[in-house]
């Protein structure tokens, strides 16, 4: 028989999934409004996150979850793509030809928030590892 997990560890894995995806967007290099539009989430609820001790649990909804889904693929699929530390981290950063970046970063995109823009990163990320999810 399944369970629905209670509340109290909803909001304890949604405080860990936040956390891991703000230390994330922080390696990245995404500055604080390119990491709370990203995960859509407010100021203060984004500096608590990266506060290790600041957060210990939170309510996200669906779109914040999804968001911070995405980050955390994206993450994952980089660590595949790259070995070195630099393109792991930097890869974020950089201005990308392809046709939907226009020469824009992956962050630069990301940071407007809509979730279209965070999806498609995401999707033209995975793909470059063969789209193994």
């Amino acid at each position: 028989m399944l369970r629905t997990p209670d509340i109290s560890s909803q909001k304890t894995a949604s405080a860990t999934g936040l956390r891991t995806a703000v230390a994330i967007l922080d390696k990245w290099g995404a500055t604080g409004e390119q990491g709370e539009a990203i995960l859509r989430v407010s100021h203060s609820t984004y500096a608590r996150a990266k506060r290790k001790d600041g957060l210990a649990s939170i309510n996200l909804d669906r779109d914040q979850l999804t968001r911070v889904s995405f980050v955390l693929n994206i993450h994952a699929a980089l660590r595949t793509i790259f070995d070195n530390p630099d393109n792991l981290y930097g890869f974020m950063q950089m201005p990308n030809d392809n046709a939907f970046f226009l020469g824009r970063s992956p962050l630069e995109v990301m940071g407007s928030g809509d979730i279209v823009a965070v999806y498609e990163t995401f999707r033209r990320i995975d793909v470059l590892r063969g789209s193994q999810w």
